[in-house]
Protein backbone atom coordinates (compact mmCIF):
# COMPACT_ATOMS: atom_id res chain seq x y z
CA UNK A 1 0.00 0.00 0.00
CA UNK A 2 2.89 2.36 0.68
CA UNK A 3 4.20 1.91 -2.87
CA UNK A 4 0.76 2.51 -4.37
CA UNK A 5 0.27 5.70 -2.41
CA UNK A 6 3.67 7.04 -3.42
CA UNK A 7 3.01 6.19 -7.07
CA UNK A 8 -0.33 7.99 -7.03
CA UNK A 9 1.21 11.08 -5.49
CA UNK A 10 3.99 11.26 -8.07
CA UNK A 11 1.69 10.51 -10.99
CA UNK A 12 -0.76 13.24 -10.03
CA UNK A 13 2.00 15.83 -10.35
CA UNK A 14 -0.34 18.59 -9.32
CA UNK A 15 1.23 19.90 -6.19
CA UNK A 16 4.96 19.27 -6.41
CA UNK A 17 6.60 22.16 -4.59
CA UNK A 18 9.69 23.65 -6.13
CA UNK A 19 12.54 22.47 -3.96
CA UNK A 20 10.37 20.33 -1.66
CA UNK A 21 12.68 17.82 -0.09
CA UNK A 22 10.70 15.71 2.38
CA UNK A 23 7.46 13.80 2.66
CA UNK A 24 5.35 12.81 5.65
CA UNK A 25 2.54 10.28 5.31
CA UNK A 26 0.11 8.94 7.89
CA UNK A 27 0.36 5.15 7.85
CA UNK A 28 -2.96 4.02 9.26
CA UNK A 29 -1.93 0.36 9.00
CA UNK A 30 0.22 1.01 12.08
CA UNK A 31 -2.68 2.45 14.10
CA UNK A 32 -5.06 0.70 16.51
CA UNK A 33 -8.71 0.44 15.52
CA UNK A 34 -11.33 2.43 17.45
CA UNK A 35 -8.72 4.85 18.78
CA UNK A 36 -7.41 8.20 17.50
CA UNK A 37 -4.18 8.01 15.49
CA UNK A 38 -0.98 8.64 17.42
CA UNK A 39 0.52 12.11 17.21
CA UNK A 40 -2.89 13.80 16.83
CA UNK A 41 -4.95 15.80 19.31
CA UNK A 42 -8.72 16.28 19.27
CA UNK A 43 -9.70 19.95 19.63
CA UNK A 44 -12.68 22.20 19.02
CA UNK A 45 -13.39 25.62 17.56
CA UNK A 46 -16.65 27.05 18.82
CA UNK A 47 -19.07 25.34 21.17
CA UNK A 48 -20.46 21.90 21.89
CA UNK A 49 -18.99 18.47 22.56
CA UNK A 50 -15.51 17.53 21.34
CA UNK A 51 -15.18 15.37 18.26
CA UNK A 52 -15.06 11.58 18.40
CA UNK A 53 -12.13 10.69 16.15
CA UNK A 54 -11.33 7.02 15.61
CA UNK A 55 -9.57 4.74 13.18
CA UNK A 56 -12.15 2.51 11.47
CA UNK A 57 -12.18 0.07 8.58
CA UNK A 58 -13.86 1.13 5.36
CA UNK A 59 -13.87 0.36 1.66
CA UNK A 60 -11.30 2.35 -0.33
CA UNK A 61 -11.19 2.24 -4.13
CA UNK A 62 -8.15 0.46 -5.52
CA UNK A 63 -5.79 2.28 -7.87
CA UNK A 64 -5.98 -0.71 -10.20
CA UNK A 65 -9.17 -1.90 -11.94
CA UNK A 66 -10.76 -4.89 -10.23
CA UNK A 67 -10.46 -8.19 -12.06
CA UNK A 68 -13.98 -8.99 -10.93
CA UNK A 69 -16.24 -5.89 -10.61
CA UNK A 70 -18.60 -7.85 -8.37
CA UNK A 71 -15.90 -8.81 -5.90
CA UNK A 72 -16.08 -6.98 -2.54
CA UNK A 73 -13.67 -4.11 -2.14
CA UNK A 74 -10.94 -4.55 0.46
CA UNK A 75 -11.49 -2.75 3.76
CA UNK A 76 -8.68 -0.51 4.92
CA UNK A 77 -8.21 1.82 7.91
CA UNK A 78 -9.55 5.37 7.72
CA UNK A 79 -10.02 8.19 10.24
CA UNK A 80 -13.66 8.75 11.15
CA UNK A 81 -15.31 11.64 12.99
CA UNK A 82 -18.38 10.00 14.55
CA UNK A 83 -19.79 12.51 17.07
CA UNK A 84 -23.18 13.88 16.04
CA UNK A 85 -23.59 16.86 18.36
CA UNK A 86 -25.83 19.23 16.32
CA UNK A 87 -24.48 22.45 17.87
CA UNK A 88 -24.34 24.95 14.99
CA UNK A 89 -21.06 26.77 15.69
CA UNK A 90 -19.17 23.55 16.44
CA UNK A 91 -16.04 22.68 14.48
CA UNK A 92 -14.22 19.51 15.60
CA UNK A 93 -10.50 19.41 14.72
CA UNK A 94 -7.98 16.59 14.72
CA UNK A 95 -4.62 18.34 14.88
CA UNK A 96 -1.33 16.74 13.92
CA UNK A 97 0.93 18.08 16.65
CA UNK A 98 4.35 16.65 15.86
CA UNK A 99 5.19 18.98 12.99
CA UNK A 100 4.57 22.50 11.75
CA UNK A 101 4.66 23.18 8.03
CA UNK A 102 5.51 26.36 6.13
CA UNK A 103 5.67 25.57 2.39
CA UNK A 104 3.93 22.28 1.64
CA UNK A 105 1.65 20.27 -0.63
CA UNK A 106 -1.04 18.34 1.25
CA UNK A 107 -3.24 15.57 -0.11
CA UNK A 108 -6.14 13.83 1.61
CA UNK A 109 -9.20 11.82 0.64
CA UNK A 110 -12.49 12.59 2.38
CA UNK A 111 -15.94 11.05 2.36
CA UNK A 112 -19.19 12.54 3.63
CA UNK A 113 -21.13 9.85 5.48
CA UNK A 114 -24.03 11.65 7.12
CA UNK A 115 -25.43 14.35 9.37
CA UNK A 116 -28.86 15.93 9.66
CA UNK A 117 -27.80 19.52 10.28
CA UNK A 118 -24.53 19.52 8.34
CA UNK A 119 -22.53 17.23 6.07
CA UNK A 120 -19.08 18.79 5.81
CA UNK A 121 -15.44 17.76 5.68
CA UNK A 122 -12.22 19.66 5.14
CA UNK A 123 -8.72 20.43 6.33
CA UNK A 124 -7.33 23.26 8.43
CA UNK A 125 -3.76 24.34 7.72
CA UNK A 126 -1.12 26.74 8.98
CA UNK A 127 -3.00 26.34 12.24
CA UNK A 128 -1.72 28.42 15.18
CA UNK A 129 -4.38 27.35 17.67
CA UNK A 130 -8.06 26.45 17.62
CA UNK A 131 -9.08 30.02 16.78
CA UNK A 132 -6.49 30.95 14.15
CA UNK A 133 -5.99 29.00 10.92
CA UNK A 134 -6.95 28.58 7.27
CA UNK A 135 -9.59 26.03 6.32
CA UNK A 136 -11.04 24.65 3.10
CA UNK A 137 -14.15 22.48 3.29
CA UNK A 138 -16.84 20.81 1.23
CA UNK A 139 -20.53 20.98 2.12
CA UNK A 140 -23.02 18.51 0.65
CA UNK A 141 -26.16 20.14 2.06
CA UNK A 142 -24.98 23.66 1.21
CA UNK A 143 -23.55 22.57 -2.18
CA UNK A 144 -20.46 24.73 -1.61
CA UNK A 145 -16.70 24.34 -1.70
CA UNK A 146 -15.20 27.17 0.35
CA UNK A 147 -12.00 28.62 1.79
CA UNK A 148 -11.94 30.71 4.99
CA UNK A 149 -9.35 32.44 7.12
CA UNK A 150 -10.26 32.00 10.79
CA UNK A 151 -8.89 34.77 13.01
CA UNK A 152 -9.65 34.92 16.71
CA UNK A 153 -12.42 32.41 16.09
CA UNK A 154 -14.16 34.50 13.41
CA UNK A 155 -14.39 33.42 9.79
CA UNK A 156 -13.49 35.70 6.92
CA UNK A 157 -15.89 36.14 3.98
CA UNK A 158 -15.97 32.85 2.04
CA UNK A 159 -14.05 32.26 -1.15
CA UNK A 160 -15.20 29.50 -3.49
CA UNK A 161 -18.04 28.31 -5.69
CA UNK A 162 -21.67 27.49 -4.95
CA UNK A 163 -23.76 24.83 -6.66
CA UNK A 164 -21.10 22.16 -6.23
CA UNK A 165 -22.73 18.75 -5.87
CA UNK A 166 -21.32 16.23 -3.42
CA UNK A 167 -22.50 12.68 -2.81
CA UNK A 168 -22.49 10.68 0.38
CA UNK A 169 -20.37 7.55 0.64
CA UNK A 170 -18.03 8.65 -2.14
CA UNK A 171 -14.34 9.47 -1.82
CA UNK A 172 -13.09 12.88 -2.99
CA UNK A 173 -9.48 14.03 -3.40
CA UNK A 174 -8.50 17.34 -1.80
CA UNK A 175 -5.13 19.01 -2.46
CA UNK A 176 -3.79 22.15 -0.77
CA UNK A 177 -0.51 23.81 -1.68
CA UNK A 178 1.08 26.69 0.25
CA UNK A 179 4.14 28.45 -1.10
CA UNK A 180 4.99 31.70 0.64
CA UNK A 181 1.78 33.74 0.68
CA UNK A 182 0.25 31.79 -2.23
CA UNK A 183 -2.44 29.18 -1.59
CA UNK A 184 -3.63 26.77 -4.28
CA UNK A 185 -6.54 24.38 -3.77
CA UNK A 186 -7.89 21.55 -5.92
CA UNK A 187 -10.86 19.25 -5.61
CA UNK A 188 -10.50 16.05 -7.60
CA UNK A 189 -7.58 17.77 -9.38
CA UNK A 190 -9.75 20.70 -10.46
CA UNK A 191 -8.89 24.27 -9.31
CA UNK A 192 -12.44 25.21 -8.29
CA UNK A 193 -11.04 27.99 -6.08
CA UNK A 194 -8.73 30.52 -7.78
CA UNK A 195 -5.18 30.97 -6.51
CA UNK A 196 -5.26 32.93 -3.25
CA UNK A 197 -2.82 35.40 -1.70
CA UNK A 198 -2.93 35.76 2.07
CA UNK A 199 -0.30 37.04 4.50
CA UNK A 200 -2.00 36.12 7.80
CA UNK A 201 -0.32 32.82 8.71
CA UNK A 202 3.20 31.91 7.61
CA UNK A 203 3.32 28.37 9.01
CA UNK A 204 1.49 26.06 11.39
CA UNK A 205 -0.03 22.67 12.01
CA UNK A 206 -2.44 20.75 9.80
CA UNK A 207 -5.75 19.31 11.01
CA UNK A 208 -8.78 17.42 9.81
CA UNK A 209 -11.96 19.49 10.16
CA UNK A 210 -15.72 18.96 10.28
CA UNK A 211 -18.77 20.92 11.39
CA UNK A 212 -21.72 20.30 13.72
CA UNK A 213 -23.11 16.75 13.41
CA UNK A 214 -21.22 15.83 10.25
CA UNK A 215 -19.98 12.26 10.12
CA UNK A 216 -16.94 12.28 7.85
CA UNK A 217 -14.16 9.88 6.89
CA UNK A 218 -10.57 10.70 5.89
CA UNK A 219 -7.67 8.69 4.53
CA UNK A 220 -4.50 8.86 2.42
CA UNK A 221 -3.19 11.90 4.29
CA UNK A 222 0.29 12.94 3.18
CA UNK A 223 2.36 16.10 2.99
CA UNK A 224 5.33 16.99 0.82
CA UNK A 225 7.11 19.90 2.39
CA UNK A 226 10.17 22.08 2.41
CA UNK A 227 12.01 21.39 5.69
CA UNK A 228 11.82 24.41 7.94
CA UNK A 229 14.90 26.58 8.32
CA UNK A 230 15.16 28.18 11.79
CA UNK A 231 14.40 31.87 11.47
CA UNK A 232 17.83 32.95 12.70
CA UNK A 233 19.43 31.02 9.84
CA UNK A 234 16.84 32.29 7.37
CA UNK A 235 17.58 35.87 8.47
CA UNK A 236 21.28 35.38 7.72
CA UNK A 237 20.50 33.84 4.34
CA UNK A 238 18.21 36.72 3.35
CA UNK A 239 20.70 39.37 4.53
CA UNK A 240 23.60 37.84 2.60
CA UNK A 241 21.44 37.79 -0.51
CA UNK A 242 20.55 41.44 -0.03
CA UNK A 243 24.16 42.46 0.70
CA UNK A 244 26.25 40.16 -1.54
CA UNK A 245 29.50 42.06 -0.87
CA UNK A 246 29.59 40.92 2.75
CA UNK A 247 32.38 38.46 3.50
CA UNK A 248 30.58 36.85 6.42
CA UNK A 249 27.66 37.10 8.81
CA UNK A 250 26.76 35.38 12.07
CA UNK A 251 23.96 35.99 14.56
CA UNK A 252 24.38 35.16 18.26
CA UNK A 253 21.63 34.96 20.89
CA UNK A 254 21.02 33.37 24.26
CA UNK A 255 18.48 30.53 23.84
CA UNK A 256 15.50 30.37 26.21
CA UNK A 257 16.67 28.89 29.48
CA UNK A 258 20.33 29.38 28.54
CA UNK A 259 23.00 31.66 29.97
CA UNK A 260 25.49 32.07 27.12
CA UNK A 261 25.00 33.27 23.56
CA UNK A 262 25.32 30.76 20.77
CA UNK A 263 25.31 30.93 16.98
CA UNK A 264 21.73 30.75 15.71
CA UNK A 265 22.49 31.77 12.12
CA UNK A 266 25.70 31.71 10.08
CA UNK A 267 27.10 31.94 6.57
CA UNK A 268 28.40 28.45 7.43
CA UNK A 269 25.30 26.50 8.61
CA UNK A 270 27.54 23.91 10.28
CA UNK A 271 28.42 26.51 12.91
CA UNK A 272 24.83 26.86 14.16
CA UNK A 273 24.67 25.82 17.81
CA UNK A 274 28.30 26.59 18.60
CA UNK A 275 28.91 28.89 21.60
CA UNK A 276 29.65 32.58 21.29
CA UNK A 277 32.33 34.41 23.21
CA UNK A 278 32.80 37.29 25.61
CA UNK A 279 32.52 39.89 22.84
CA UNK A 280 29.05 38.73 21.76
CA UNK A 281 27.88 38.50 25.37
CA UNK A 282 29.11 42.05 26.09
CA UNK A 283 27.51 43.45 22.93
CA UNK A 284 24.12 42.02 23.98
CA UNK A 285 24.35 42.84 27.69
CA UNK A 286 25.78 46.34 27.36
CA UNK A 287 24.11 47.28 24.04
CA UNK A 288 27.39 48.48 22.53
CA UNK A 289 29.17 47.81 19.20
CA UNK A 290 32.56 46.21 18.77
CA UNK A 291 34.91 46.46 15.76
CA UNK A 292 38.27 44.99 14.86
CA UNK A 293 40.52 44.64 11.82
CA UNK A 294 42.38 41.49 10.72
CA UNK A 295 44.30 41.04 7.42
CA UNK A 296 42.31 43.48 5.32
CA UNK A 297 38.98 42.49 6.82
CA UNK A 298 36.83 44.50 9.20
CA UNK A 299 34.87 42.61 11.86
CA UNK A 300 31.94 44.52 13.31
CA UNK A 301 29.66 43.10 16.00
CA UNK A 302 26.51 45.12 16.64
CA UNK A 303 23.50 44.59 18.91
CA UNK A 304 20.29 43.43 17.25
CA UNK A 305 17.20 44.99 18.85
CA UNK A 306 13.59 43.84 19.15
CA UNK A 307 10.56 46.01 18.35
CA UNK A 308 10.86 47.68 21.78
CA UNK A 309 14.48 48.64 21.22
CA UNK A 310 15.88 46.06 23.64
CA UNK A 311 19.10 44.24 22.62
CA UNK A 312 18.29 40.57 22.08
CA UNK A 313 21.13 39.34 19.87
CA UNK A 314 24.48 40.25 18.32
CA UNK A 315 25.31 40.20 14.63
CA UNK A 316 28.94 39.82 13.55
CA UNK A 317 29.45 41.34 10.09
CA UNK A 318 32.65 40.82 8.09
CA UNK A 319 33.46 43.41 5.41
CA UNK A 320 36.44 44.28 3.27
CA UNK A 321 38.57 47.00 4.79
CA UNK A 322 39.98 49.95 2.89
CA UNK A 323 42.87 52.34 3.41
CA UNK A 324 42.12 54.59 6.35
CA UNK A 325 39.24 52.41 7.58
CA UNK A 326 38.42 53.13 11.24
CA UNK A 327 36.30 51.28 13.75
CA UNK A 328 33.83 54.18 13.84
CA UNK A 329 33.48 54.21 10.08
CA UNK A 330 33.02 50.44 10.01
CA UNK A 331 30.16 50.67 12.51
CA UNK A 332 28.53 53.34 10.34
CA UNK A 333 28.86 51.07 7.29
CA UNK A 334 27.34 48.13 9.14
CA UNK A 335 24.44 49.98 10.78
CA UNK A 336 22.08 49.96 7.73
CA UNK A 337 22.55 46.19 7.50
CA UNK A 338 21.55 45.78 11.13
CA UNK A 339 18.53 48.05 10.65
CA UNK A 340 17.30 45.95 7.73
CA UNK A 341 17.62 42.81 9.88
CA UNK A 342 15.76 44.41 12.79
CA UNK A 343 12.74 45.06 10.56
CA UNK A 344 12.28 41.29 10.35
CA UNK A 345 12.58 40.62 14.09
CA UNK A 346 9.84 41.33 16.62
CA UNK A 347 11.18 39.44 19.61
CA UNK A 348 13.82 37.01 20.85
CA UNK A 349 11.32 34.19 20.37
CA UNK A 350 11.17 35.09 16.65
CA UNK A 351 14.84 34.20 16.25
CA UNK A 352 14.30 30.68 17.60
CA UNK A 353 11.02 29.80 15.90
Amino acid sequence: MRARFSLLFLAAGLLALRGAGAEWRLDLLQESLDRPPKGFRSALTGQGAPGDWRVKLDEIPSLLPALNPKAPRPRQPVIAQLSQDPTDERFPLLIYEKMRFRDFALHVKFKLMGGRREQMAGVAFRLQDTNNYYVVRASRLGKTFRFYSVRQGRRSPPVGPSNVSFETNRWYDLDVECEGNLIRIRLDRKPLIPELTDYTFREGHIALWTKSDSVSYFTDLRVRYTPRIPFGQQLVKETLKRYPKLLGLKVFAVPPGGSRPQIIGSDDPKEVGKPGGKVEAAVIQRDIPYAGKVKGRMWVTLPLHDRNGEPIAAARIVMRSFLGQTAKNAVIRATPIIRSMEKRVLSLEDLFR
